[in-house]
């Protein structure tokens, strides 16, 4: 097993000075020696004055999570304030239902219903509170203004929303991972994150950001041929999504990770380029595996496919995998979901009612699951499982469970393979 620690002190010092003189030439590393020696010796004067010389400290890293359920210790949980309902654009139509595009058509760049949001705020607090009184230290993306409008060289859009942070942050051991995204409204997203991020970098976390798509019109297919489920089915069965291969794009909820195993489905937002990134940036250490399911709509994976335990994975039955038998191989656990109970009239603008499945694993025996959805459960305590019940009804509309809702930072465990 490895366990992995970022360490402050050391010979970083003297990397450093190796690094500067490569970096400048020959001229510049006389001058850095000299300013070297010339802090030895202040240092070696003033050592007089010293009784011991203390050894650089050994510092566990503030950033540390290999798996899904290992036990929580530190979290981000997304904001609903301020939130904006995206553009209608086409990238938002091919991620959304024909009976909610009135909806996008009349709010398009404006606040979602002030009502809704407030209660769906409300909801996140609470999620909070429950979160530190189970244990966990929670942290929270700042305050920004989504109503915004920003133009770049390739278009112009608002912006959305910090709700969701495991859309943009992916945790892959030490490493905080950016993901680039794929809608245009979500491009500056990663702006109410980075204090946090510098913040887990002057401690020692590695910090990671993909490459930008530019977001121009080749990115997206314009004609893409939707209206009914039945069109949706067909196209994804073709393996064709609105998102072109013009450039890298993903959005970090498309995988999820099994410690040296991560998964990933190729979705409206995650193309194979997005995909080939991520497995080429952690090779060899780690490795990725493609993934896919009979769904007319993919679109992050956490509410299809959710890993839960070593070898314990919930598989949505509407969405059935069609690579189901590599995991019955390797002797997982595969568990169907029952069906959710959230009423039909419920408004679910950004999301299905699986998200009853989108739960938040605060460690093997303890997760956390929406407070209506007693069926699931039930299952749960067939499982050995505690549910700690939270009701986020009105922050389901926004387009995420408890999993979409956070980003895992710290859990304590190590590096494991439990895939073979």
């Amino acid at each position: 097993m490895l366990r992995v620690r970022c360490l402050r002190g050391g010979s970083r010092g003297a990397e450093a000075a190796h690094l500067i003189g490569a970096m400048l030439g020959r001229s510049v590393t006389g001058w850095v020696q000299r300013a070297l020696q010339s802090t030895s010796s202040a240092a070696a004067a003033q050592s007089h004055d010293a009784d011991h010389v203390t050894e650089p400290v050994e510092q566990e890293c503030p950033v540390c999570s290999h798996n899904e359920w290992d036990p929580l210790e530190e979290v981000i949980v997304g904001r609903a304030e301020n939130a904006h309902v995206p553009p209608f654009t086409v990238e938002v139509k091919a991620n959304t239902y024909e009976k909610h595009w009135p909806f996008y058509m009349k709010h398009g760049g404006q606040s979602f219903p002030a009502d809704h949001l407030k209660k769906a705020v409300a909801e996140i607090e609470e999620m909070c509170n429950i979160l530190r009184h189970e244990g966990v230290n929670v942290r929270r993306p700042e305050p920004m203004d989504w109503s915004m409008e920003y133009k770049t060289p390739d278009f112009e859009s608002p912006g959305m929303y910090a709700a969701m942070p495991r859309d943009i942050l992916l945790v892959v051991g030490n490493e905080i991972i950016e993901a680039p995204m794929a809608w245009r409204a979500r491009f500056f997203e990663y702006r109410a994150y980075r204090p946090l991020i510098k913040e887990y970098f002057r401690n020692g976390a590695k910090w990671t950001t993909a490459p930008k798509p530019m977001m121009a019109d080749e990115l997206y297919d314009q004609d893409y041929p939707i209206r009914t489920v039945e069109d949706r089915h067909k196209l994804a069965a073709e393996g064709k999504f609105v998102t072109t291969e013009h450039e890298p794009c993903f959005d970090a909820a498309d995988f999820i990770r099994a410690g040296r195993d991560i998964f990933v489905q190729r979705s409206q937002v995650t193309n194979y380029m997005g995909i080939e990134w991520m497995r080429r940036h952690l090779a060899p250490d780690y490795k990725v595996h493609i993934i896919s399911f009979k769904d007319p709509n993919p679109m992050h994976i956490d509410a299809t496919f959710n890993i839960i335990g070593p070898g314990l994975v919930l598989s949505n039955p509407d969405r059935p995998c069609h690579q189901v038998d590599m995991f019955h191989k390797a002797g997982w656990t595969v568990v169907k979901p029952p069906t959710p109970l959230i009423p039909d009239d419920h408004p679910l603008w950004m999301s299905s009612k699986w998200l009853s499945m989108n739960v938040l694993m605060l460690d093997e025996k303890r997760v956390m699951v929406d407070a209506n959805e007693v069926t699931i459960q039930k299952m749960f305590e067939s499982l050995g499982i505690k549910s700690v019940k939270v009701n986020i009804r009105h922050a389901n509309s926004l387009g995420g469970g408890f999993h979409c809702w956070t980003t895992d930072v710290r859990r304590r465990g190590t590096l494991q393979s439990y895939f073979h």
